[in-house]
């Protein structure tokens, strides 16, 4: 799980300063005489549009054509078709609320193009069609309260600026989803409480599927494998282990698990907002990130890479990575536990040459370890590839860029899931590569078949 966000990152540190905060302020207020019905969620920044809601609630973008946004027209394609009124509207007053408040006139351009992405993408969608799942049209209102309560959150919790306790404090190497239930022994803290104040009742899980739900094209999704995802959640509910070895395209991919398999049946929803993802620490640092990283249950691991680049704080970093093996391990032993976790320490990238796009490589000593936990835990556990179809819906640039400002795009876009067959945990170590060799495969498999019901040949490597 990686949601990357430079751009809004840099946008966040800069206006955490005493005269941005100021100005942004100052917006706050522009705000509230344009839109008097609105009750901002927390300072700085509004969270929701009535007013703008109000009167895109049966409009759609007329103005853009379905396909004018979906990756068909090439993926990182920047150009921005004319939106309509409404959403033209709710797209100006999130850029205004911004813009004007920043201290580096050079974040404007990146931060407005990852605006109008978000705002294409879901005039894209309401254009197409597409509903909320209680039925109700997709609005520009609803994409100005998405991107303003997403910001506001990480401007809160992943910068402190607002909040009388700082930055939300994650719980160590492993964090549990924050979702406000009332039988959350957790919320019985003081501390927490008034870390959280008036969004102690907030289910951040929610909020993150609600960002990117709008975003997918589920008439023309797909997921496969259903009768094997029905076994995993019959293992995990009988008190057994699984762990998914699956492919990883999408920094929005755990809210594409949970979008898809909530289509599947209430059981299989459920399964996803209890699987725990393997993720850097950087979900946790990264401002806008971290809303999201509290709606997830999460095991935070450096990369190999990530340790090796600075020596002085190897053995610190080192010391985290047991620290998070031991409670996984734990968290094996105790049973009923569900993890993703993408093998290739990665995402998937294109080749810039084809256009096509290959998964990532296994890498053997991640599936080694995660065999060798399941197997000391003393607890069943099962290993199950997971395909994931989700490169379009957050593609990336085709190259990084030093520097401030990487541009970040976001599409509307079909997505899909296959779970393969279960790979049986056998063979000692002198064959453990044919583990790791099977696994790949079926996840490859897996992809290609997705791509096939969905009419994406064109990315089949």
């Amino acid at each position: 799980m990686k949601f990357s966000t430079s751009i809004l990152s840099a946008v966040l540190v800069l206006s955490a300063s005493t005269s941005t905060t100021y100005g942004f302020s100052n917006q706050m207020e522009s705000f509230r005489k344009v839109y008097p019905s609105v009750t901002p969620n927390t300072a700085p920044l509004a969270s929701t549009a009535e007013e703008t809601s109000a009167s895109t609630t049966t409009t759609v973008a007329a103005t853009i054509t379905p396909d004018e946004n979906a990756s068909a027209n090439g993926l990182n394609d920047t150009s921005s078709p004319t939106l309509s009124p409404e959403f033209q509207k709710a797209r100006d007053t999130a850029v205004s609320m911004l813009t004007t408040s920043l201290p580096n006139p050079a974040l404007e351009k990146p931060l407005v193009h990852f605006m109008d992405e978000y705002f294409t993408s879901l005039a894209t969608s309401a254009n197409s069609g597409s509903k909320n799942p209680d039925g109700s049209e997709i609005t520009a209102g609803q994409a100005l309260k998405n991107m303003m309560e997403t910001l506001n959150y990480g401007m809160k919790y992943g910068m402190g600026v607002g909040s009388t306790k700082g930055k939300f404090i994650f719980e160590d190497v492993r964090h549990m989803a924050m979702r406000g239930e009332e039988d959350d022994a957790r919320y019985e803290s003081e501390d927490l409480k008034a870390m959280l104040g008036e969004d102690v009742n907030k289910d951040f899980y929610k909020l993150g599927c609600d960002f990117f739900r709008p975003s997918m094209d589920f008439e023309k999704s797909l997921v496969l494998g259903q009768d094997n995802m029905k076994q995993a959640l019959e293992q995990i509910n009988n008190g057994e282990n699984v762990i998914f070895f699956a492919n990883h395209q999408s920094e929005a991919d755990p809210q594409v698990v949970s979008c898809l398999f909530e289509t599947i049946s209430k059981d299989c929803g459920e399964l996803a907002s209890r699987i725990t993802y393997v993720a850097g620490h950087k979900v946790t640092t990264d401002p806008l990130a971290v809303p999201f990283s509290m709606g997830r249950n999460l095991l935070c691991i450096h990369s190999k890479k990530h340790i090796d680049a600075d020596p002085e704080t190897k053995p610190a970093k080192s010391r985290q990575n047991m620290a998070a093996m031991s409670s996984m391990l734990a968290g094996l032993k105790k049973g009923g536990m569900a993890i993703w976790v993408a093998p290739s320490g990665g995402r998937d990238r294109r080749d810039v040459s084809t256009g096509k796009i290959p998964i990532a490589p296994f890498d053997q000593k991640t599936v080694d370890m995660f065999r060798l936990m399941g197997n000391k835990s003393k607890t069943p556990t099962h290993f199950y590839p997971m395909s994931m179809v989700s490169y379009d819906l957050c593609p990336p640039p085709d190259f990084v860029e030093a520097g401030v400002g990487e541009q970040r795009n976001v599409r509307f876009t079909p997505i899909g899931i296959c779970v393969g067959d279960e790979v049986p945990n056998v063979g000692g170590a002198e064959k453990r590569h044919l583990f790791t060799e099977r696994a790949e495969e079926e996840c490859a498999e897996g992809y290609v078949e997705l791509l096939k019901g969905m009419d994406m040949e064109r990315y089949i490597p």
